[in-house]
């Protein structure tokens, strides 16, 4: 046999991990193009003092709303700001925001989720009426009533987008959850003496991992796109933090005919953040899930 040709029964001897890896890279081609926008993301909201040529809050009143150039790639706002500095810096803010909202709130609903199926009971019962009435709301209604109690800036933000994310994964790990309480090795652990943290950590929350890691990457794109629109209303970031939703106030309206690029810039980057989180998420969950990980 010769030397290029490829031996079906050779051992593989790459790490599981570069395996798993290079298998969704070359199964998930939208799945693979939505990870380039988050890495590019990423990449971006870290090092934005490198990539923003400009100060993103220093005013320029002689660069007034001035069209894309050399100069500023894409333009300049209403108060003389670099565009893409305050995009490079709102990056950062976005991934503040996204991930501090999801990982909060999906490791919440996951605690909250096992534990409600793990005792049931009373206790299952009063959680998920709690749960029913926090989700009987959109979330961006639910976090402008809790922004407008805490107020503005980008901790309340977080708080106020975790919290209607903290039912949403909870629903669903705890759905997920009670399969696992039933089969046989629960019963065992718990018949050999286990308690129930024991129980919950090692042989329940392990076991849930994979609706809760999809849920997760879905709560990224929306908390990204819920502090958008909050910033948006007025009552999210506040002004100088960059931030897209922010640059979208003082732009999108006033200045759509005569200088379209301020609104223009900061809705492709909200658009193309949430549509590569999405994607990568789709092709996460078509990985993760047992009944179309081989289709």
């Amino acid at each position: 046999m010769s030397a290029t040709t490829a031996d079906p029964d050779a051992i593989d001897l790459r790490p599981p991990v570069v395996t798993r890896i290079l298998r969704f890279l070359r199964r998930e081609p939208l799945g693979t193009f939505g990870l380039f926008l988050v890495v590019v993301i990423a990449i971006t909201g870290l090092f934005a003092e490198a990539l923003a040529p400009f100060n993103p809050t220093a005013n320029d009143f002689a660069a007034m709303t001035e069209p894309p150039s050399l100069t500023h790639l894409l333009g300049t706002d209403q108060f003389g700001r670099d565009l893409f500095s305050r995009i490079v810096f709102g990056a950062r803010t976005a991934l503040i925001v996204g991930l501090s909202s999801a990982f909060v709130g999906g490791i919440l609903g996951l605690v909250l989720g096992v534990g409600s199926a793990y005792f049931g009971g009373v206790w299952d019962m009063i959680l998920q009426r709690v749960f029913d009435v926090i989700m009987a709301f959109p979330l961006i209604i639910m976090a402008l009533a809790i922004v407008s109690i805490f107020g503005t800036g980008v901790h309340n933000v977080i708080i106020a987008i975790t919290i209607p994310l903290i039912p949403r994964c909870a629903r669903v790990v705890r759905s997920a959850a009670l399969v696992i309480r039933e089969v046989p090795y629960v019963d065992a652990a718990r018949a050999m003496g286990y308690g129930h943290v024991r129980i919950i950590l090692r042989h329940m929350a392990p076991n849930v991992m994979a609706p809760f890691l999809i849920m997760v990457t879905a709560f990224v794109g929306q908390a990204i796109l819920a502090e958008a629109s909050l910033s948006y209303l007025g009552l999210g970031v506040q002004e100088p933090v960059p931030a897209w939703g922010l640059m979208l106030q003082g732009g999108a309206e006033e200045y759509a005919s005569t200088a379209p690029w301020i609104a223009i810039f900061p809705g492709v980057a909200i658009m193309l953040s949430v549509l590569g989180i999405n994607l990568f998420g789709d092709a996460l969950r078509d990985t993760l899930d047992p009944k179309l990980r081989d289709r």
